[in-house]
């Protein structure tokens, strides 16, 4: 057997799956580490640390000067500004070696009002803005710092971070900013890395140091504790957090969730009736020209009928206005439609998935993340105080040398006057150590004077006061909380909600799922006459018109009115047929009342044989008595029974030739039923007697021998039983005493009183 050959020199002989595994684990966390998930300290991705540091570098600081000199008012600082291109080509070329493209659209979100609650760069020139539109080109806009910046910076000159070296090894940057400014939750974070993601929204800054205050206070206060304090998110653009505090509570506990969003909205009277929707608040990140293109397309496809149109009438301050269709629409069924089906309300996940200190990435609840900040913050007094020791012991060993000079003035001159090497003979006859030595030597002569020892020793002697209490610090992790404590008080002065930045603008207030519209919110209420004929030809007049004019309508040869009442356009019709089956109209969908109409059997799939036995407005809060021409009958609910489609619902049960004959609304006081058979026999009985169905056959409300049911009706039995008289006089009759026909239900029943229409009808 051969030798399999040699891999070339070089080369490497492994398994694919192996080394492919191996080398995307690579890739995958320096994409989570160094591109993706913001550190937990500073709340930065390295991309928009290092276009801060760029700008540091270039000295565009607010105040002018070095960041760790707070300005009190950064509003009247003169720093000139400079071109973004320089910036940008400043971070790739010495720090991210990345396209420029990506690194400028992260400057500009930092500088973006709109996208971030406390802008980190102030940038002058066209940023973009909230209708989506594109910043301009980078060599057009020009950029500083801001205080916020500023503030995330402080003390990146006093030894409290580690630096390291850049990717080509000839500049140095730090590992992360030192800064008190609590970046992290104040502007949030949003990335995708391998396999995970982040989604942090932004905070109220004087909410997150109240709460990291609190834990200060109480290092074991519980999250209940924090939540009093951060209400929620605290987004640039406002909005209403609608979402129950316990949703938004648990969703921090855990570092998971998602919150509901909604546009901040009012109502404004126009006049005579009418009024308009105005919108004064989008939700977070929604851009403004496609949140306008969403409804206007609601508009243009008619899935909002209640909705007429949409403006865009902002300027420094966001205001769409929305005209309803009618002035009649409700104003929240309205807003509501227009929740459910455009980004006026929206979910905004929550996942605080960061890069702890250790540079591992990790989700946290809000109390870990501020216990965490802490504890860097805490590590950064520290580092501060231990480099300012160091910096004093510097000071005071010169200032002891000098002092040693000035006790001994006339021998140090003489020894420089006269010795070719005077620093080791200073150094052996004053014990002077090589700096002081050194230091002396370069003294001007100018500082040869009485007063300057003074100073000297005035300057010693607070230096070594500020040694001992910073040593005191350093020695006392109790004093090192209450530095840290009062450090934040001073930095929540420049951004509480008294400094008008600070306020905030994302206000809670708990309100349930957009309902669904129901059919006749989204239709114009207006008043109708629905007209049938023999025939089934059926229209609807405007307005309520005078039913017994109804007559004199205009309808095709040898036809003419078989139903007429008053209804609404929000209204549903029932249509019953022979056979028991229920059909449903939209009112708002029937012909116009020139013409004859259109046949009924157009719209809905109703056999020509099928005779039409009612047609009434469908009252939800009724009941209908239905019939049958063979005596049985039940009792229906009108909101059971409506249908859905053309082909309609079976609501009654036929046996052989039967059909059915009565569809009849009953009163809200009624207790009995009156029924009449063609054998001219009458019988009344409970309506308690009667089952409640849906659908079904029905039990026998009367028995005959010969012929069937002739009509039915329900009664009120204390007020007896009327009918109409005939004739032109239009009066109707009343029989009270209605013992002779009380009976139960299933009988025969008896003649009925006198004067009862011959036609067996009760009218």
């Amino acid at each position: 057997m051969t030798d399999l050959p040699q891999a070339p020199q070089g080369v490497s002989d492994r398994p694919f799956d192996s080394a492919l595994s191996e080398r995307y684990l690579v890739y995958a966390l320096s994409t989570i580490t160094a591109r993706s998930l913001p550190d937990l300290r500073d709340g930065l991705k390295p991309v928009h640390r290092r276009l801060l540091w760029a700008m540091r570098q270039l000295r565009l600081e607010p105040s002018g000067a070095n960041p760790d000199i707070l300005v009190a008012n950064p509003e009247r600082n003169t720093t000139t500004y400079k071109k973004c291109q320089r910036v940008v080509g400043d971070a790739t070329g010495k720090y991210h070696p990345h396209g420029e493209v990506s690194v400028y659209d992260a400057m500009v979100r930092l500088a973006q009002t709109f996208s971030t609650r406390m802008p980190l760069v102030d940038g002058q020139g066209n940023f973009g803005n909230i209708d989506g539109d594109n910043a301009a080109a980078m060599r057009y806009t020009e950029a500083r710092l801001t205080q916020a910046a500023a503030d995330l910076m402080a003390g990146l000159d006093q030894g409290t971070v580690d630096f390291k070296s850049t990717y080509n090894g000839e500049e140095e940057e730090p590992e992360v900013f030192p800064g008190l400014f609590p970046n992290l939750l104040a502007n949030g974070a949003a990335g995708i890395a391998v396999g995970m993601a982040t989604s942090i929204p932004p905070h109220n800054v004087a909410e997150v140091i109240d709460a990291a205050t609190l834990l200060i206070e109480q290092p074991e206060a519980d999250h209940d504790a924090i939540m009093q304090i951060i209400q929620g998110p605290d987004f640039p653009t406002g909005g209403i957090l609608v979402d129950p505090a316990h949703v938004i509570s648990e969703a921090y506990a855990t570092g998971r969730g998602s919150m509901r969003v909604r546009a901040r909205w009012h109502k404004e009277d126009e006049g005579r009736g009418t009024w308009i929707t105005v919108i004064d608040e989008i939700p977070y990140g929604v851009a403004k020209g496609k949140l306008i293109e969403q409804v206007a397309q609601l508009i243009a496809d008619k899935k909002l009928p209640i909705l007429a149109d949409i403006r865009d009438e902002s300027d420094e301050q966001l205001r769409i206005v929305i005209e309803p269709r009618a002035r009649t629409v409700d104003p929240q069924v309205l807003m509501d439609g227009l929740f459910r089906m455009t980004d006026l309300e929206n979910r905004f996940p929550l996942n605080l998935n960061v890069l702890d200190a250790s540079r591992t990435p990790r989700v946290m609840g809000v109390r870990e993340v501020l216990t965490n900040w802490l504890t860097h913050q805490i590590e950064v007094l520290v580092r501060r105080s231990a480099f300012r020791i160091g910096q004093i012991d510097n000071r005071l060993e010169l200032l002891d040398g000098y002092i040693i000079a000035y006790l001994n003035l006339d021998r140090v001159i003489e020894i420089i006057r006269t010795e070719d090497e005077p620093k080791p003979v200073m150094m052996a006859e004053f014990s002077l150590t090589d700096r002081q030595a050194e230091a002396i030597l370069n003294m001007r002569l100018r500082s040869l004077r009485r007063l300057e020892e003074m100073e000297l020793r005035k300057e010693h002697k607070e230096l070594t006061a500020e040694r001992e209490d910073l040593q005191k610090l350093l020695d006392s992790p109790a004093r090192q909380r209450t530095r840290l404590k009062r450090d934040l008080a001073d930095l929540r002065k420049r951004y509480g909600p008294e400094s008008g930045i600070g306020k905030r603008r994302t206000s809670l207030e708990e309100a349930a799922v957009a309902r669904e519209i129901p059919l006749e919110a989204m239709i114009e209420r207006e008043p109708i006459t629905v007209i049938m004929s023999q025939r089934g030809w059926i229209r609807a007049m405007k307005g309520h018109v005078d039913l017994a004019g109804t007559e004199t309508l205009k309808f095709k040869e040898g036809d003419g009115p078989a139903f007429a009442f008053h209804a609404q356009t929000t209204d549903k019709i029932l249509l019953a047929g022979s056979d028991g089956r229920f059909y449903t109209l939209g009112a708002d969908k029937l012909p116009g009342g020139r013409g004859f109409g259109e046949p009924v059997r157009l719209m809905i799939d109703l056999a020509n044989e099928t005779g039409i036995v009612a047609l009434l407005p469908a009252r939800m809060d009724t009941k209908l008595l239905l019939a049958a021409s063979d005596g049985r009958g039940f009792v229906a609910p009108v909101a059971e029974i409506i249908a859905e489609t053309r082909k309609g619902r079976q609501v009654v049960n036929l046996k052989d030739k039967a059909a059915l004959k009565i569809v009849r609304p009953l009163g809200a006081q009624d207790d009995a039923v009156a029924v009449i058979g063609d054998n001219r026999k009458l019988v009344i009985f409970p309506l308690s007697e009667l089952p409640e169905m849906t659908r079904g056959q029905g039990v026998t409300l009367q028995r005959y021998k010969d012929g069937g049911l002739s009509d039915a009706t329900g009664l009120v039995m204390a007020q007896g039983l009327s009918w109409t008289m005939g004739g032109e006089s239009g009066r109707t009759r009343t029989e009270t005493d209605l013992l002779p026909w009380r009976a139960a239900r299933g009988a025969a029943g008896r003649m009925p009183p006198n004067g009862f229409p011959r036609d067996n009808q009760f009218g």
